[in-house]
């Protein structure tokens, strides 16, 4: 999904209470970052799950608020939420491991691997770094309940968006233009390669390696009761604007001050699919600081840093599945998701050693500047 997405409605909330869910402290958390937390975390409101990492193991884990408001189920840092398009960076990693192995070259035509209504120029690696000059209408509607999705046609789907949004923006590799669509097409493109379905793929040799399993990260709910529900203000502009955002099936009851919304999975797995703990994305971003990582190898992972150009020859502020920002003068890699009910940011140091992650189960949230303030803290 794109980075702010969501919805609302004018139906009064229900009041239900404020009790904060008592917090989960793993590891110890200094004061400045209790704080912070402090101030994000909304009373009876939905929670918050935040880890910093190295390459050893957790350097600071903190999770408060509720995963359940009307369950009153604490929010862990092993509870599990949607991600969204963090999972850009998961399918970036994937296509890597491909070329690694010899399996592609990023320099390939995209249609080598899959077909597509755009440029045939097009390659892999500008799919990768969002310069293959590809549309981005909004996705918001590009979901489905997870109730129905074992009936769910993936294919037809895409061929569906394809066949509306089949004409190329820019030319490729002379702009950066985010798109879905392009990651999408990613998620063919290792299915194709691999010779099976994408979340079998994530799941064998992204996930499985590193010992996370279908409770901890998947592309379906593996665990319903870990599960975090998720939430939308009812007092808020995204509320009253629902009805033209997403179909009226994704919308629950309130709760207190909140509207639940039902679960839903992104159309295209591949840019938006994965639902995982805030500890399952730590654990990808701790082997990714080893010195030996075991997903790809070093000098692949340094590839993964390397920034992007357009045709012209210009640095861009992307890489081959990351966005690329400053903290302090210094830089950072990073990728935001937003979708319904959830958002959350992943960020990788590799200067410093150090990842971060925090996942809320609500809409709206400033994790740019959260995580910045939480990290600055830590990274003293």
């Amino acid at each position: 999904m794109t980075e702010r997405d969501e919805f609302e409605s004018r139906r009064a909330p229900v009041p239900f209470g404020d009790a904060l869910a008592p917090e989960r402290q793993v590891i110890g958390v200094p004061p400045g970052v209790r704080r912070i937390l402090g101030r994000v975390l909304k009373p009876g409101g939905p929670g918050l799950a935040y880890v910093m990492t190295d390459a050893e193991g957790p350097v600071c884990e903190h999770a408060g608020g509720w995963a359940d408001i009307a369950g009153r189920v604490p929010m862990t840092v092993g509870t599990t939420q949607a991600a969204f398009s963090m999972t850009k960076t998961l399918t970036a990693i994937a296509v890597l491991q491909l070329a690694e192995r010899g399996s592609l070259r990023l320099d390939d035509k995209a249609r080598s691997y899959v077909e597509h209504p755009y440029d045939a120029r097009i390659t892999v690696r500008q799919l990768l770094t969002h310069t293959a000059g590809l549309p981005n209408p909004i996705p918001l509607r590009w979901v489905h309940p997870a109730d129905r999705h074992d009936r769910f046609d993936e294919r037809a789907a895409l061929a569906a968006v394809l066949a509306r949004h089949g004409r190329s923006k820019s030319k490729p590799g002379e702009r950066y233009r985010y798109s879905n669509i392009g990651y999408w097409l990613l998620g063919r493109v290792v299915e194709g390669v691999a010779g099976q379905s994408y979340a079998a793929y994530m799941k064998e040799r992204v996930f499985g390696p590193l010992g996370l399993g279908p409770a901890d990260i998947d592309y379906a709910i593996a665990a319903p009761r870990n599960q975090a529900k998720g939430y939308l203000a009812a007092w808020s502009l995204m509320n009253l604007l629902k009805g033209f955002l997403m179909e009226r099936d994704a919308w629950g009851g309130y709760e207190g001050k909140w509207l639940r919304i039902r679960d839903v999975y992104p159309n295209g797995p591949a840019f938006g699919g994965a639902i995982g703990s805030a500890a399952a994305f730590a654990a990808i971003l701790r082997d990714l600081l080893k010195a030996r990582p075991a997903l790809i190898s070093a000098e692949t992972r340094d590839l993964l840093y390397e920034r992007a150009r357009d045709g012209a020859g210009r640095e861009l502020a992307m890489t081959l599945g990351w966005h690329v920002g400053g903290l302090d003068g210094r830089p950072y890699f990073f990728k935001e998701g937003g979708g319904a009910g959830f958002h959350c940011e992943m960020r990788a140091y590799p200067d410093r050693g150090r990842g971060s992650v925090v996942m809320v189960n609500r809409t709206a949230f400033a994790s740019n500047a959260v995580l910045s303030r939480i990290d600055r803290e830590l990274l003293r």
